[in-house]
C-alpha cells in the first residue's frame, strides 16, 4: 500500500522522469503478480498433482496386497556388499528366504528383505504384493501423495516468484541500459562545447 501511495504521489513530481514512472510502475505489476498469480499457480498445481496423487494411491492400494511371510532361513550377506556408506540401513533389515501365500493361493519362496533384526526359522513378517505373489514396493500412503501435492504447489509458486522478478529484472536491465544510451548521446551533442565561453554553459 505505502509503494502504491507513493506512486500515487509521485506522478506530479517535477523532478521524476518518464523512466523513474516505468520502473515504479514495472514494480507495482510485478508485485500484483507475486501476490496474484503466484498462489493461485500455486494452488492449481497442487490441485491437480493432489488429485494425480490420489488416483495413484487408490490403484496402488486396489493392485498391491499385504501378505504375511514365513522366515525359511536367514541369508548370509555377500562379501560383494561391502559399501561403508549404506551399511546402517543394512545393519537395520535382514536378507531372508521365505515362503507366502500369494493373494491367488499360490505358494512363493525366494529370497526377501525384511526389518526383523534377527529373524529366525518360523519368524513371521509382512510383504506387499501383486495379485500373483510377486514383490512390490508398499503403496503410497494418502498423507504422503497430499505431502507431496503441497509440496508440488509450493515449488510452483516459488518458481513463478522467480520468473516474475527475473522477467521484472530483466525490463529494468533494458530499461536502465536504455538510459544510459540516451545520456552518452546527449553527452555526445554537448560535451565538444561543455564550459566554452560563449556556449552558454
Amino acid at each position: 500500500m505505502r509503494a502504491i501511495g507513493g506512486l500515487w504521489r509521485w506522478r506530479h513530481n517535477p523532478l521524476r522522469r518518464a523512466t523513474d514512472l516505468m520502473e515504479a510502475w514495472l514494480a507495482l505489476v510485478a508485485l500484483l503478480f507475486v501476490l496474484v498469480v503466484a498462489p493461485v499457480t500455486g494452488l492449481l498445481v497442487g490441485g491437480v498433482a493432489q488429485d494425480a496423487l490420489q488416483r495413484a494411491v487408490r490403484a496402488q492400494h486396489a493392485s498391491r496386497y499385504e501378505v504375511t511371510a514365513t522366515v525359511v532361513r536367514r541369508l548370509t550377506r555377500s562379501p560383494l556388499e561391502a559399501d561403508p556408506e549404506t551399511s546402517t540401513l543394512r545393519d537395520s533389515r535382514s536378507r531372508v528366504t521365505a515362503d507366502w501365500t500369494a493373494p491367488d493361493g499360490t505358494v512363493r519362496h525366494g529370497p526377501v528383505v525384511t526389518a526383523l533384526k534377527t529373524p529366525h526359522t518360523g519368524d513371521h513378517f509382512t510383504l506387499w504384493t501383486d495379485a500373483h505373489g510377486t514383490l512390490v514396493a508398499r503403496p503410497l500412503d494418502p498423507v504422503t501423495a497430499t505431502t507431496h501435492a503441497v509440496l508440488a504447489g509450493l515449488g510452483a509458486a516459488m518458481l513463478t516468484v522467480g520468473l516474475v522478478e527475473g522477467m521484472r529484472r530483466l525490463v529494468l536491465w533494458r530499461m536502465v541500459r536504455r538510459r544510459y544510451a540516451r545520456w552518452d548521446r546527449a553527452w555526445e551533442r554537448a560535451g565538444p562545447d561543455w564550459g566554452r565561453t560563449g556556449t552558454g554553459s
